[in-house]
């Protein structure tokens, strides 16, 4: 195992101010905790993690060393009703950067994982936090480099399992890591720009366009055949009785 170096993901042309730690709860709880200390970029990463969570606070399990759990300190130059845009924006960035580094293609599962061969590789999280600077958004990212086996409940996956050589030779963390700040920050930069070219590079890479789905809305559970995307990202549904419902924001989507 090749330990996570500041050094080697240290890039003087990206706004990144990157620290490792070897362990933590949460890099983003760190990140929550810091934030009035820390200047924006700061970047956090975690060769493991005892809280790890998700969203509805499920628990982000990794072994030690194995995959990727970091956490971003963000203030975007946007008006704060485009800053849901950033974790469409930031799936875009992980597909973008696992495709320049491995032969794999990555889909969008909306509204906030990525999977390979129907199985989960990536999650993400935003939240706010309140500073003397200002609101601030920590992005938490957690991505399966390495980990070969996952607990048969779980439906996910690594990078490494879905490689297709016969000899299993562990993924360079490090230069996967600085691919990934590097997409991240082109593609951040986007938040406030014309969505539509952005939404379609998502659309090409949607998990979910055409297939049944039953998801908890807001407003309760919902069913039906998702058509598209609309220009902020959002889903749009079909109905069982041919309407079309367009949902912001959803838990527990599953394909049915």
């Amino acid at each position: 195992m090749i330990p996570l170096s500041a050094e080697a993901l240290h890039d003087s042309a990206l706004p990144w101010h990157v620290t490792v730690l070897d362990e933590v709860g949460s890099t983003s709880d760190w990140l929550k905790q810091n934030a009035t200390d820390l200047p924006l970029g700061s970047v956090v990463f975690a060769e493991s993690q005892t809280a790890g969570r998700g969203r509805r606070e499920n628990r982000w399990i990794a072994p030690r060393g194995k995959d990727l759990m970091f956490s971003l300190l963000l203030q975007p130059a946007a008006s704060i009703d485009k800053w849901p845009r950033i974790t469409t924006l930031a799936a875009l960035a992980i597909c973008k950067a696992v495709e320049g580094e491995l032969p794999l293609q990555p889909r969008i599962k909306w509204p906030n994982d990525i999977y390979l061969a129907d199985q989960k590789i990536s999650g993400l999280l935003a939240e706010t936090v309140s500073t003397p600077q200002g609101l601030r958004l920590v992005l938490g990212i957690g991505l399966n480099v390495n980990t070969l086996t996952f607990p048969a409940a779980l439906p996910a996956t690594s990078l490494l399992q879905q490689l297709a050589s016969p000899v299993l030779r562990e993924i360079d963390r490090n230069s996967l890591a600085a691919r990934l700040l590097e997409s991240l920050d082109t593609e951040l930069q986007r938040v406030g720009d014309d969505f539509s070219t952005a939404i379609a590079e998502v659309r090409e890479r949607s998990w979910l366009r055409g297939r049944q789905i039953r998801a908890r809305a807001p407003h309760g559970e919902v069913f039906g055949r998702v058509l598209d995307l609309n220009e902020e990202g959002h889903l749009i549904l079909e109905l069982p009785d041919g309407s079309t419902q367009t949902l912001s924001s959803a838990d527990e989507v599953r394909r049915v």
